[in-house]
């Protein structure tokens, strides 16, 4: 029986060990990508926000300076 040192290691896995590294590196990207993405939604959902509420405070306060029209009274029929 032959015993190998740890510094050679068979092609296959030295491939593996390759991919292995490939795989570890391009999660870390996705990750990245993933957040960076999310931060790009949360600012524009805060953006969005902003818009709508000011346009709802805009809304809010022209109806307050309309002066409200009397309602008529509806007839009753005998």
């Amino acid at each position: 029986m032959v015993d190998k040192n740890d510094t050679e290691r068979s092609p296959t896995s030295i491939e593996r060990a390759r991919k292995k590294q490939l795989a570890q590196e391009e999660g870390s990207r996705m990750m990245a990508q993933f957040q960076q993405e999310a931060v790009a939604v949360r600012k524009n959902m805060e953006r969005l926000r902003a818009l709508r509420l000011a346009k709802e405070s805009e809304a809010e306060a022209q109806a307050d300076s309309e002066p409200a029209a009397p309602k008529k009274k509806a007839r009753k029929k005998a």
